[in-house]
């Protein structure tokens, strides 16, 4: 099969569309239909007080890939009503953004070309090139920079010379400050010209000018010439540097060595690498195909193992108009997005829950501020202490335990997949024991069994209910997990962990595990289907009947719920587990597929012809890892423990009608490479990769 399908060529503004998103994990940007204008970036662990709600979230740093151009003076930004033929063109294979259009001034035409990409291997780098032909002879100006207009916060050092050097290792550093204090991020960069340059186009760098802090060439340009402008920005924030202008300027410097070229080649090879864990979905056809290699794209092109503080529900990816999750790190990750990364890009994963481990001091206080015990991650953490920053009242927060319990299942499926020892001892068992620690305090005897009272499940209701089903049972595989870990690494298990987990009580009617005690379907989100959750992803163990009869229940009920964020994605799983391909080809159509944004194949967070008041927001990583978690464990049946591999697969795959089958040629399993191949009517395969 060819490479990884790219989304087609977009032209045009767009009205409600949602601009390109550009990352690499540490760095995100959206980039403009025009480049040049400024777009909005975030920075992994870059946080700030937020202006309306007064909490810790990510913040907006300055835009690094900011610039102009004039033709016999007429500069560009003064004239976007002239730009016409505007295209834009995205290589998920590279990760490289192409932006085309004209512009115009008087009788003078210059045809441009703007090429973007953030750097996989060096990945505080953002990098662009502009070139540009006129259609007769002109005086150019073309500037790059860092543009800090509408940025929230403050410039504390601006930076054109190197202390004690006679020539300057960048362009200029800025160090900014985040609204109220909480962060600051360092840029820096360093820019060419490239093409017939002409005496006089020696750059000027003048200081912060209003809102940029920029670099100018000026030439004069001969007809058909084709003349490129090439910048490097570094962003370094605080939490990975005590002077990050300092270490923005390091790197800038190091980058002008290497060569923008030598930065553009190293990370396509990059790239290529991660390519290889491609998901190929046989016989379903193109349009599913590039839907997974979308979803592929955008998640990995979020992560990395430099990242210091995981990801957030949009990656780092932002826009005008949708804010509501402020950055802020949730259950959504660990429950929809390591379990992917875990398989396909491990070092990503343990960075994502190198987060976490290294917040469990925030989440052992925020246990003792509720009068608990162990270990309660907060429902919104925040990026740069892993603090509760649910905005106030924070409602969700009083009653949402489930958050605690993802966070631990992931450090054990991810110490299951990779077998890394040490990883178990010093990571994962922390985690484990401090969440079942606090499970024996949160949980409490009955004449029936042990309960969670005034708890919530995955819908977030406006009142709390007693023994939240799939709470329940994610506690239940937490507490067997941890006890077994325990057991693994010889150390003394508290008794109550089996205890409870043999005696949890989960609300029944009849055969069917219903959301909650006192359930009625009727209700506030009353289709949400969070106890399938519990059945997969999470593992929970039901008898063959009892789990047939709770599939069939809320499958028969995915229409009231289906276009809402989340567990849509997962519908077509479940309807596979109960046996139906049709159906399961129906609801991966309208629970994944349907939330598909035309620009660039961004997944939004709602179906829009179901929401429509809700804003256009994307790409949404839950949606995407929902889906992608499907393809590659849901539909596979695997069923990941800390036993051998080739005993993961225990049933039979059924995929969605019309599939063949689902073929990854390099997953990671136990540190090693190995192909997956999942077959409909066979057992799934994992094959090492000599």
């Amino acid at each position: 099969m060819s490479g990884p399908v790219s989304p087609p060529v977009v032209t045009g503004e767009g009205e409600r569309e949602l601009p390109a998103y550009v990352s690499n994990g540490l760095i995100g940007l959206r980039v403009r239909s025009v480049p040049l204008t400024p777009g909005m970036a975030l920075v992994s662990g870059y946080a700030g007080e937020h202006p309306e709600r007064r909490i810790e979230a990510a913040a907006i740093a300055p835009y690094p890939l900011a610039g102009d151009i004039a033709l016999n003076g007429v500069w560009l930004s003064d004239v976007l009503q002239s730009v016409r033929d505007l295209q834009q063109g995205y290589d998920f294979a590279c990760g490289e953004l192409t932006s085309r259009f004209t512009m115009r001034a008087e009788d003078r035409e210059a045809t441009c070309e703007v090429l973007t990409f953030a750097s996989r291997e060096d990945p505080t780098l953002v990098c662009q090139e502009v070139s540009l032909q006129v259609n007769g002879a002109c005086d150019v100006q073309i500037r790059a920079g860092v543009d800090v207009a509408g940025v929230g916060g403050r410039a504390l050092r601006r930076m054109r010379e190197t202390p004690g050097e006679p020539e300057p290792a960048c362009d200029g550093a800025l160090l900014w400050e985040s609204p109220g204090g909480l962060g600051t991020v360092g840029c820096a960069y360093v820019t060419e010209v490239l093409g017939g340059r002409a005496p006089g186009s020696n750059p000027v760098r003048p200081a912060l000018a209003g809102d940029r802090l920029i670099t100018t060439y000026a030439f004069r340009a001969a007809k058909g010439v084709r003349y490129r402008l090439r910048q490097i920005t570094s962003l370094v924030p605080s939490a990975m540097h005590n002077q990050p202008d300092h270490q923005a300027a390091r790197m800038a410097a190091k980058a002008r060595f290497d060569g923008f070229d030598a930065i553009r080649q190293e990370s396509r090879a990059a790239w290529a690498e991660l390519w290889k864990g491609r998901i190929r979905l046989v016989g379903a056809g193109q349009r599913w195909q590039a839907l997974a290699d979308a979803a592929f794209f955008y998640l990995n092109a979020s992560v990395h193992p430099s990242s210091p503080a995981s990801t957030s529900i949009f990656g780092l990816a932002t826009w005008h108009d949708y804010h509501y999750y402020y950055g802020h790190v949730m259950w959504d990750i660990e429950a929809f997005v390591t379990p992917v990364l875990s398989l396909v890009q491990p070092k990503a994963a343990e960075a994502i829950l190198d987060y976490r481990f290294r917040c469990l001091p925030a989440a052992r206080r925020n246990a003792q501020l509720m009068g608990r015990r162990g270990v309660q991650f907060p429902w919104e953490s925040a990026p740069s202490s892993g603090d509760e920053v649910a905005p106030l009242p924070a409602t969700a927060a009083w009653h949402e335990d489930h958050a605690s319990l993802d966070v631990a299942h992931a450090f054990a499926l991810h110490a299951a997949v990779t077998d890394d020892r040490e990883f178990l001892r010093l990571r994962a068992w922390p985690v484990l024991a401090g969440v079942a620690e606090w499970m024996t305090v949160r949980a409490r005897r009955t004449a029936d069994g042990y309960a969670i009272e005034a708890s919530m499940g995955i819908a977030e209701r406006e009142q709390p209910v007693d023994n939240a089903a799939y709470t329940n049972m994610a506690a239940v595989v937490v507490l067997a997990e941890a006890a077994r870990t325990g057991d693994r690494l010889g150390y003394a298990v508290d008794p109550l962990w089996r205890e409870i987990a043999a005696t949890m009580a989960l609300p029944r009617r009849g055969k069917v595990v219903v959301s909650h005690d006192g359930f009625r379907i009727d209700e506030e989100k009353g289709a949400t289907p969070d106890p399938l959750m519990g059945l997969w992803p999470v593992g929970y163990r039901l008898a063959p009947a009892e789990e047939q009869a709770t599939l069939d229940f809320y499958l028969a009920h995915a229409e009231s719920y289906i276009g809402s964020p989340m567990l849509s994605a997962l519908y077509g799983v479940w309807a596979a587990r109960a046996g139906d391909r049709a159906k399961a080809l129906k609801l991966m159509e309208e629970g994944y597929a349907a939330f598909a944004h035309d620009r660039f194949t961004q997944i939004l967070e709602y179906r829009r012809d179901r929401f429509p008041e809700q804003p256009v927001a994307g790409p949404f990583f839950a949606n995407m890892g929902g889906f992608l978690s499907g393809l590659l464990t849901g539909f596979a049946r695997l069923r990941i423990d800390d036993g051998d591999p080739q005993a993961w697969a225990g049933h039979d795959v059924v995929l969605p009608e019309g599939w063949s089958a689902i073929e990854v040629d390099r997953v990671f399993v136990h540190g090693r490479p190995m192909r997956l191949t999942a077959r409909h009517g066979e057992r799934a395969t994992l094959t090492p990769i000599d």
